[in-house]
């Protein structure tokens, strides 16, 4: 290649890489895979060590990430947030072993301490304490500039809002990745489907979705989890070691990995990356390869950076979970509630050491953006290590023959005519007597989460629809050891199991009992916020919206389905015949007539009596509420010292203000 082609391609690459910055780091919505982007990174950057006089300080190369998006302020980062240099093969780890031991003049036989972490696949931010209390949350952004998300940042359960060390250092500045969970992930994606609303590529993409909300509300709602992993300004405290660091902070209550640990040399580094790439099919959570530093900060810091990295570091990737494959159909599948979502059947390939012969392409929309037909070959990935998808097709190998699947008028199954409802990317089919919902219905109804009738899988209740034995949920409770027997190679002892499993699950939680009724957008945990604020299921029918409104976490959106699910008559007709066939859902311990019953409290300013946890489980225990930011629903702000606008805004709304003492009065404790 000369010296034009090569400029003329490193101006293509700059186009091609800041589109998929911009799409990854701000929009939360990828076009291509991390080995995709990888590998244009990687190929820009040998054009530039192979014509050093084309790079230019403008370079993707030379900067991190992409502008913060406009509706969040933003938070400048006193030391900035690199990103690391990457890797995916064991030479070139070598070869950075090599460049280290030869930039600080070691020998041979001299081994260098390394730090390894599992590398989380999450969003990068940046946690910031004053005097030991939680100030500000921010991201990574263009690695100089983030976003201000800070009061998402504080309903992360993980995080503590209070260093556990007396003093406190003056500020803490900590580095952590926030994550999604991959069950909670799958779930999340499941009512995002059931709402029509576009499901998340990976788990990556749902956590940063879920930090980025401007309703911190909706962040409450989503199980967001945090790993911190690395300082940035300290003033008050001196560390000497990666591994002090993390252990001197897990100490004060920040979250930290357990699977990091300290190794010997070069051949440590490889023997850990082996053991991840082991493990890392049974975590509970999405890691895409190691992170390897110099354990010494002493030698980081002579060490020092490069433009966009630190020398000191750097992220051992795993091989990407994807392969290429044959779309041998497209076929409609309608979902419980309706949503009729296109599957592609596939030529089975080995994934990861899991064979995948399906992949959800999730909508038309989807699928005409991606421009995926039957007869293609596609590229496909296990996308957070659970439902394989289709990331793109290789319309270069097409031979004339493929064809598109057009978007169906009729429900595949029962051909009512489909419906797409406003502000929907899914179309439906609204006929609650369609046999795939019907299916799908009693599934959910079964599983172990929700009534957890043993044995009643996907293929007995299939049977039953087919037999037109069930046409609802209810219907189940009115089986007999007949009907079951009707079923091919079905015993008298297993009809039996099924019958005591339907009655045994008669008494199930209340929680348990309404996230199984299938309420749009009511998944587990809002089930449980339901039956503990409602007590029975009698007293939620008759919810209005402004008492759901009142709880929190619930959202408008999520009080208008629960309205509607229990005006709609066939509804109530389901419910009325299961508690007459003698399901008693169990009430739930409600914390009623306690001193702080129906009340919300926000504590401000730094508290010295009680820890906000501690402050938090008071209330609740007295049947109230702490919540984080103050609002006309607000009962009393408990103010610390030097409260901030949490005070001045309860003042402005004529909230009333009391000091930690007076709340202890109002509880009826003294402490002194």
């Amino acid at each position: 290649m000369d010296t034009q082609a090569a400029e003329a391609r490193i101006k293509e690459l700059y186009t091609l890489i800041e589109r998929h910055n911009i799409l990854y780091y701000r929009d939360d919505a990828p076009e291509v895979s991390d080995a995709v982007y990888d590998e244009l990174f990687r190929e820009l950057q040998l054009l530039e060590e192979r014509f050093p006089t084309l790079a230019r300080p403008e370079s993707p190369t030379r900067r991190i990430g992409a502008q913060p998006r406009e509706s969040f302020s933003q938070i400048r980062h006193r030391i900035p947030m690199l990103s690391l240099e990457n890797t995916l093969t064991e030479k070139e780890i070598v070869e950075f072993n090599d460049r280290i031991k030869r930039y600080l003049s070691l020998t041979d036989d001299q081994e260098l301490v390394y730090f390894c972490e599992p590398k989380m696949d999450g969003l990068a931010v940046e946690l910031v304490y004053e005097e030991g209390v939680f100030s500000e949350g921010s991201t990574r952004g263009d690695g100089f500039i983030g976003e201000d998300v800070s009061a998402n940042v504080r309903t992360i359960k993980p995080l503590p809002l209070r260093l556990t060390i007396d003093p406190p250092p003056h500020r803490v500045e900590v580095r952590g990745e926030v994550y999604l969970a991959l069950k909670d992930f799958q779930q999340l994606n499941a009512e995002r489907e059931e709402a029509g609303e576009q499901p998340f590529a990976n788990p990556r993409n749902a956590a940063a979705g879920s930090l980025r909300q401007l309703d911190s509300r909706v962040t409450a709602k989503r199980p967001l989890s945090l790993f911190c992993y690395g300082p940035g300004e300290i003033d008050g405290y001196e560390f000497v070691s990666q591994q002090n660091f993390l252990d001197t902070i897990a100490q004060w209550g920040l979250p930290v990995n357990q699977l990091s640990r300290k190794v010997s040399g070069v051949g440590g580094v490889l023997a850990y990356y082996r053991e991840m790439a082991t493990m890392r099919e049974s975590l509970d959570y999405e890691i895409d390869g190691v992170v390897v530093k110099v354990d010494s900060f002493a030698l980081q810091r002579e060490l020092g950076e490069k433009s966009r990295s630190p020398r000191w570091a750097i992220a051992f990737k795993f091989p990407p979970r994807q392969a290429t494959t044959l779309v041998e159909d497209i076929v409609p599948q309608v979902g419980r509630t309706g949503v009729i979502t296109p599957v592609a059947h596939l030529k089975p390939v080995e994934v990861s050491g899991v064979i995948v012969s399906r992949a959800t392409l999730h909508n038309w929309e989807e699928l005409a953006k991606k421009d995926i037909r039957i007869g293609d070959t596609v590229l496909i990935e296990r996308a957070g290590d659970v439902i394989p998808a289709v990331v793109k097709a290789f319309s270069e190998k097409r031979d004339g023959s493929e064809r598109t699947l057009p978007m169906p008028e009729y429900c595949p199954e029962c051909g009512s005519k489909v419906t797409k409802l406003p502000g929907e990317v899914a179309i439906r089919c609204l006929e609650l007597s369609c046999p795939a919902q019907i299916r799908e219905a009693i599934s959910h109804f079964a599983s172990r989460n929700a009534m957890d009738i043993e044995g009643l899988g996907d293929k007995y209740g299939e049977e039953l629809v087919k037999l037109n034995l069930v046409t609802t949920v209810a219907d189940l409770y009115t089986l007999n050891r007949d009907d079951f027997m009707r079923f091919e190679r079905m015993g008298d002892k297993l009809a039996g199991n099924l019958l005591n499993a339907i009655e045994n699950s008669k008494k199930r939680e209340l929680s348990r009992f309404i996230f199984a009724l299938g309420i749009r957008n009511v998944g587990e945990h809002t089930a449980k916020i339901l039956a503990g604020a409602f007590g029975s299921i009698e007293n939620l029918a008759k919810a209005t919206e402004a008492e759901l409104l009142s709880l929190r976490e619930i959202g408008p959106q999520v009080a208008q389905n629960i309205i509607e699910y229990f005006a709609n008559p066939r509804n109530r007709e389901i419910l009325q015949s299961m508690i007459h066939a003698g399901v008693q859902p169990i009430s739930e311990e409600k914390r009623l007539g306690g001193k702080f019953a129906g009340m919300n409290f926000v504590f401000t300013g730094t508290l010295t009596q009680f820890t906000r946890d501690e402050a938090k489980r008071i209330v609740e225990n007295e049947g109230g509420h702490a919540t984080g930011s103050v609002s006309r629903k607000t009962d009393f702000v408990v103010a610390g010292t030097e409260a901030g606008s949490k005070l001045t805004k309860a003042r402005e709304l004529g909230v009333p203000v009391i000091s930690e003492t007076e709340f202890l009065e109002l509880l009826g404790v003294c402490r002194t």
